[in-house]
This record gives C-alpha cells, structure tokens and sequence, in this order.
C-alpha cells in the first residue's frame, strides 16, 4: 500500500514539474527562456563589437526567437544597421523596430 502512494505521489510531483515548464502562447518554456536569453545576449554582443551602433542606447528584448529593438538611435544608418545585425543572429525568427531617432 506504501508504494502504491508513493509511486502516486512521485508521478504528481513529476507531473506538477513538467507542466510548470511547459509554454504558452503569453509564456515561454523554461528552454525557450534560456534561448532567448542566448540570443539576446547574441545581439547586444552583435551591437557592441559594431562601431555604427551605440549598444548602450538600444534595449533588446527577445521573446520565443522574436526579437523586439527600442531605444534611441543617431541617425538612420545606426538604426537599419541595428536591425541588420539582429536579424543575422542565429536564432533569430524576427525582429520588431520600435528605435527612434534622438
């Protein structure tokens, strides 16, 4: 009878763990989120190494590979090249423009 309860209570629990890390439409998965996190951290790495973006001044949020640019750019040029250097990182499904110009 032990077993059987504990066996029952094991597959709760394991059941309970992998529904808390599964996604919804609104709500990544915990391996979306450390995806996204991977690529987030690609682009700002992108934006850094280029000398025509100011990585300080353009925020980078990625959502389930979509990701979403805002923030302050100089001119059009650093904007377009902001765009161009997120979109050709690897993982990378979209990219949302929401930067303006100073």
């Amino acid at each position: 009878m032990h077993r059987i309860i504990a066996r029952t209570t094991l597959l709760a629990a394991v059941l309970t763990a992998l529904t808390a890390c599964s996604g919804t439409p609104t709500r990544e998965s915990t391996g979306e989120y450390i995806d996204d996190s991977v690529i987030t951290t690609r682009v700002k790495t992108a934006f850094v190494q280029d000398k025509a973006v100011d990585a300080l001044d353009i925020k980078v949020v990625t959502f389930k590979g979509a990701v979403q640019l805002s923030g302050f750019a100089n001119d059009k040029q650093e904007m377009e090249r902001a765009v161009q250097l997120a979109r050709n990182v690897k993982g990378v499904t979209s990219v949302k423009n929401d930067i303006r110009l100073k």
